[in-house]
C-alpha cells in the first residue's frame, strides 16, 4: 500500500496538477476575451461582440472547473501535511488569505457583473468588468506564487525557538521574494501563451469549417490574435525562463545540476537535449550536446561553473547542519535525512518536455501567423492537427514546469528549513489517504469528461449569430436575473 507520506504525495501531484491545467487557460483567455470585448466597445464591429461572447462561454466553463479543483488544494494542507501548516502556516498562509479575500472576490464578483451585466449597465462599465476579471487572475497568481517561492527560498521568517514554529516577521520580504519576482512573470506569460493558444487552435478549427463563408473574417481574427499573443508571450517566457533559472541556480543549485543530470562540478558545463541511458552519473550518453549552454542557463557565461550532485550532497547536509546549529537540536528532526538528492530522471525529462513542448508551441504559432496572412486559409489535412494539438503543447509544458519545481526540490518540502517526510500529518492512516486520494482521483475524472465535452460542444457550435445587445434603457428592473448558454 506504500506509507502514508507516499500516498500523500501522490494525491497532492494528482490534485495540483490536475488542477493546474485550469489554471493558465484562465488566466490567459480572460485576457484575450477582455481585448475582444474593448474592440466590441471602440469599434461596434459585430465579429467583435459574437468573439467576445463565444470565447467568454469557453472561458466560464474552465473557470468553474479551476473553482471547484482549487477548494481541495487549501482542504490538503490540514488534512494531509498538518505538520507542514503547523511549522510554517502563519507564513504560508498569509499570501493565500490575502489571494482568497482580495484577488478572488474580485474576479469572481466583477465576473458575475460581466455575465448578468449584458444590457444591465453601460457598455464601458461592462468591459471594464472582464478586465477586472483578469485582474483578480493576475493577482490570485501573484499571491499563490508567493505563498509557493517561500517554499522555494523560505525569507521573511523568524524561528520560535518556544513554539518550534516559523513565524512572520516581514510580510513585504515575502512579497518581494527573489524567487518570486521572476517566477511571476514566468508563470503569467506561459499563461498567456496558453490563452492565446487555445484561441488560436478554435479559431483554426473553425476558420477550416467556414472558409468562404461570411464568418471566414472573424474567425480569421481570432486565429492571428490567439496565433500573436502566443508568439509574443512565448518570447517572454524564454526571457523570464532565462533570468529564473539564474536565480534557481543561485538559491537551489542542486535542483539546477539534477535538470542536466550533472554529477560532477563543470566549468564551460554543456546542456544535453537528449540523453540515452541511466541518468545516475554512470553510462548516460548524450546524444545531442550543446556546449557551455547550461554554465549559461545557470551563469550567465558559457565558461561559468556548475556545480555537481556529488558536491551538493555536501553542501546540503551542511546547510542542514547550520540550521540546527542556528536554532537548536529541535530542528534536526526536520532538516536532517539520509540523502538531499533530488528523482533525477523526473527532474530532467520533465525540463525538457517543458522546454521542448514550450518551443514546439512557438514555432506552430509562428507557422499559423505565416499560413493565414492576407485572405489565405490553410486547407492541408494536418492543419486539423495543428489545431487540435496545439492549445495542449502549452498546457501540458505548465505542467512538467511544476512538476520540475516541485520534485527538484526534494527532498525538502521548505528548502533548508523542513523535509517533506516530516511534513506529513502524523495522525492520519495511509488508508484514510487512499479512500481520500480515491474518491478525489474518481471525482476529478468526472469531471474532466463534463468538461471536455462541455468545452466540445459549444465549439461545435460556433459563435452565436449576432444580435444587437440591449442597452440599459430597455432593461426591466424587475425582471430576474438569469443566465444561460
Amino acid at each position: 500500500m506504500g506509507s502514508s507520506l507516499d500516498v500523500a504525495r501522490w494525491q497532492f501531484a494528482i490534485t495540483t496538477v490536475y488542477h493546474f491545467l485550469f489554471v493558465p487557460v484562465t488566466i490567459g483567455m480572460s485576457a484575450i476575451v477582455a481585448w475582444f470585448h474593448l474592440r466590441w466597445v471602440r469599434t461596434h464591429r459585430p465579429e467583435y461582440l459574437r468573439l467576445t461572447k463565444f470565447f467568454g462561454k469557453l472561458f466560464m466553463i474552465n473557470f468553474a472547473l479551476g473553482l471547484v479543483t482549487g477548494i481541495v488544494q487549501e482542504f490538503q494542507f490540514g488534512m494531509n501535511w498538518s505538520d507542514y501548516s503547523r511549522f510554517v502556516g502563519d507564513i504560508f498562509g498569509a499570501p493565500l488569505a490575502f489571494e482568497a479575500l482580495l484577488a478572488f472576490f474580485l474576479e469572481s464578483t466583477f465576473l458575475g457583473v460581466w455575465i448578468f451585466g449584458w444590457g444591465r449597465i453601460p457598455e464601458r462599465l461592462h468591459a471594464a468588468s472582464m478586465w477586472l476579471v483578469h485582474l483578480g487572475t493576475v493577482l490570485s497568481g501573484y499571491f499563490i506564487l508567493a505563498a509557493n517561492s517561500f517554499m522555494q527560498n523560505p525569507v521573511g521568517y523568524r524561528f520560535n525557538p518556544e513554539t518550534g514554529r516559523a513565524e512572520m516577521a516581514d510580510f513585504l520580504a515575502v512579497l518581494t521574494n527573489k524567487v518570486q519576482l521572476v517566477t511571476f512573470p514566468h508563470v503569467i506569460l506561459s499563461a498567456y501563451m496558453v490563452g492565446g493558444a487555445v484561441v488560436m487552435g478554435v479559431s483554426l478549427w473553425l476558420l477550416r469549417r467556414e472558409a468562404g463563408t461570411a464568418d471566414d473574417r472573424m474567425y480569421r481574427h481570432g486565429v492571428r490574435v490567439g496565433a500573436a499573443v502566443a508568439l509574443v508571450a512565448s518570447l517572454g517566457v524564454v526571457v523570464s525562463g532565462d533570468l529564473q533559472g539564474k536565480i534557481m541556480t543561485e538559491v537551489q543549485p542542486m535542483k539546477m545540476a539534477a535538470a542536466e543530470a550533472l554529477y560532477d562540478t563543470t566549468s564551460h558545463a554543456p546542456f544535453s537535449v537528449l540523453s540515452v541511458g541511466p541518468l545516475d552519473g554512470s553510462e548516460a550518453t548524450r546524444i545531442i550536446s550543446v556546449p557551455g549552454l547550461l554554465s549559461f542557463l545557470g551563469t550567465g557565461d558559457v565558461n561559468g561553473t556548475v556545480e555537481g550532485i556529488n558536491d551538493l550532497k555536501g553542501s546540503e547536509r551542511a546547510l542542514a547542519e547550520k540550521v540546527v546549529a542556528q536554532y537548536g537540536p529541535q530542528m534536526a528532526p526536520l532538516v536532517l535525512t539520509d540523502d538531499y538528492t533530488p528523482i533525477v530522471p523526473v527532474a530532467y525529462w520533465t525540463f525538457r518536455l517543458m522546454m521542448g513542448l514550450g518551443f514546439l508551441t512557438m514555432l506552430l504559432a509562428a507557422l499559423t501567423l505565416w499560413a493565414t496572412r492576407g485572405t489565405r486559409v490553410p486547407h492541408a489535412r494536418w492543419w486539423l492537427l495543428v489545431a487540435a494539438v496545439t492549445p495542449l503543447l502549452p498546457v501540458f509544458a505548465n505542467s512538467f514546469g511544476w512538476i520540475f519545481t516541485e520534485m527538484g526540490r526534494q527532498p525538502w518540502l521548505v528548502y533548508g528549513l523542513m523535509t517533506t517526510a516530516t511534513g506529513v500529518s502524523p495522525s492520519v492512516g495511509v488508508g484514510e489517504v487512499w479512500v481520500s486520494m480515491a474518491v478525489y482521483t474518481l471525482l476529478y475524472a468526472v469531471l474532466a469528461v463534463v468538461e471536455v465535452r462541455l468545452f466540445l460542444t459549444y465549439v461545435r457550435r460556433g459563435a452565436a449569430p449576432f444580435a444587437d445587445p440591449a442597452t440599459p434603457a430597455d432593461a426591466d428592473e424587475d425582471a430576474p436575473l438569469q443566465f444561460a448558454y
